[in-house]
């Protein structure tokens, strides 16, 4: 019988986590199964301890169920303390263990994949919402000589900020710096739409990372406009994935070969 595992999300249908989660046991040899189920907006918890009763193993979360998903653990990591919010569950026991892979996911496909050294970079991170919040720690941790928060709401940047121990304000605090990384966590590619960003905000040879995959957004266009070197977010998508394969099998799986193939297709 093998062990089951989800993505509890609502919408969820888009979800490339079971494409990429059955990969992962395939070249690891694990037998488990991994299934996306649409948790009502009102019933995450109920539908996440139905699953639990039914045999799962553990799930990830993505919106709008990450700070619900914080909320029910009765163990955190320090990750997913420092976000507030939780994207992977492993149940054992009486425990459930929340814990938080995306800035992992972010730091890996950056230095991993992309082959950028974060210490001693200038960093900006466009956002203070929950993107933001899951990948200030691990930055942090890699010695960055600036971490920067910018957003709308100038105070918001600033409390976030004072979490990681960094700088933050409102984007009209940006003119007159520049950056060696910009990773945008807002919302704006959604909507297609973009921050308001000054025409010289890259260092040469920077780089733009928007965590939105799978399309060209504006950011990304006023990046390459501006001289930057530029990246989506499908190489986060697939190492935060692979941690939380590993918090839950003690695996590590290649994660190249699964970018590759999602690409790809």
């Amino acid at each position: 019988m093998p062990d089951r595992y989800a993505v509890f999300g609502n919408p969820i249908t888009h979800s490339k986590s079971p494409r990429i989660q059955a990969e992962f046991a395939r070249q690891t040899g694990q037998d488990l199964v991994y299934e996306a189920i649409e948790a009502p907006l009102a019933g995450f918890a109920d539908a996440v301890m139905a699953f639990r009763a039914a045999g799962g193993r553990g799930c990830n979360v993505t919106v709008p169920f990450k700070e619900q998903a914080y909320a029910l653990a009765t163990w955190r990591s320090e990750r997913a303390k420092a976000a507030g919010a939780v994207n992977t569950l492993s149940f054992a026991d009486d425990e459930i263990r929340g814990d938080n892979t995306d800035g992992i996911g972010l730091v890996r496909d950056l230095t991993d994949n992309l082959g950028l050294d974060l210490a001693g970079k200038r960093i900006l991170l466009l956002g203070a919402g929950g993107a933001a919040r899951g990948v200030g720690l691990p930055v942090m941790e890699c010695k960055p000589a600036e971490l920067f928060i910018a957003n709308r709401t100038a105070d918001k940047a600033r409390e976030l900020a004072a979490r990681f121990n960094c700088h933050g304000g409102g984007y009209d605090a940006l003119p007159g710096h520049c950056f060696d990384l910009i990773v945008n966590a807002t919302a704006a590619s959604l909507a297609g739409d973009m921050p308001p960003l000054p025409n010289d905000i890259f260092a040469p040879g920077g780089l733009a990372y928007d965590m939105m995959y799978g399309r060209d957004t504006p950011f990304l266009a006023f990046a390459r406009a501006h001289g930057a070197h530029c990246s989506d977010g499908l190489g986060m998508l697939v190492e935060q994935a692979a941690e939380a394969f590993f918090v839950w099998r003690g695996l590590r799986p290649d994660s190249a070969p699964v970018i590759k193939l999602l690409r790809e297709a």
